[in-house]
Parts: structure tokens; sequence; C-alpha cells
């Protein structure tokens, strides 16, 4: 797969708007729609497209509280790390986990419809599993840039 200037542009696109037509796409990137659909199915097939996603407006379906959690393990194993993982997947809040380095294991976000539900979440989820020893939260307040999509 070669990552041109036409591919980069067309990723480029994609990813502001999943949903522009084969046609607008073509015409923006400055390519024929058949060679511009045929680089899009190769970036597909390729992996370089992985998958289209709707973005969803949090308010609209209950959301009103985003937080980014950092989890310290008290244990450091890898069946204490699949362990939390596991546990983690069932937890429809987390809506992203990652294994970091540094003076945490973990940074989730999180997202619920308000504080009292993460007061819930925080307390009767994450506090009680098993080797978690530290839980610290950052609550968004706004995103005046946020391209995950």
């Amino acid at each position: 797969m070669k990552n041109d200037r036409i591919n980069q542009q067309i990723l480029h696109e994609l990813s502001h708007d999943g949903r522009i037509s084969n046609l607008e796409l073509a015409d923006r990137v400055g390519l024929s729609p058949s060679a511009c659909l045929r680089r899009v199915q190769e970036l597909e097939r390729s992996g370089v497209i992985s998958g289209y996603r709707a973005v969803l407006n949090p308010s609209a379906i209950g959301i009103g509280f985003v937080a980014y959690i950092g989890v310290g393990l008290g244990e450091h194993s890898k069946a204490t790390q699949e362990g939390f993982e596991k546990a983690l997947r069932q937890v429809p809040e987390v809506v992203e986990c990652h294994n970091t380095t540094g003076t945490i294991e973990y940074l989730l976000r999180v997202e619920c419809a308000d504080l009292p539900a993460y007061k819930t979440f925080h307390t009767e989820v994450l506090g009680t599993l098993p080797h978690v020893t530290s839980i610290t939260s950052y609550v968004v307040i706004g995103s005046p840039k946020d391209l995950r999509a």
C-alpha cells in the first residue's frame, strides 16, 4: 500500500467525514471517482482503514459527565492485568481503557449520566476490583479539540 499524498488526503477527508460520497471525495482529492474508489477499497483491504463509526452526541444519549481515570494496581502480574481488563470489558461506563507506562497501569475514559452516577461507578465498580490501589479522577470540563470518531 503506497502512502502518497493522495492517500493521505483521502484519509484526512474520511477521518473528518466517513459518510462523504465517493464523488465528493474524488473531487476533493483530485481523482476520478473510479480511481478514488479503488484507492479507498485498497486502504480498507490493507487494514489502513479498519472501520467507520457514528459519532454520538453525548447529551442526546444521557451522558453528562466524562472523566479520565488513572488506575494503579498493587500487583503487576500478567494475571492481574488480564483480570482487570476482563472486568472492565463488562462495564459500559468505561469507553476506553489504555495500559500505560509510568506511575499508573491504566488510563480509562469513563462516561456517565451525571456526578452521582460517577460516584456509584467509582465506589461500587472500580473501588471493588481486586488489586486496585489508586484511583485518580480527571473530570472533563470541556473538549476544545476531540478528533476521536
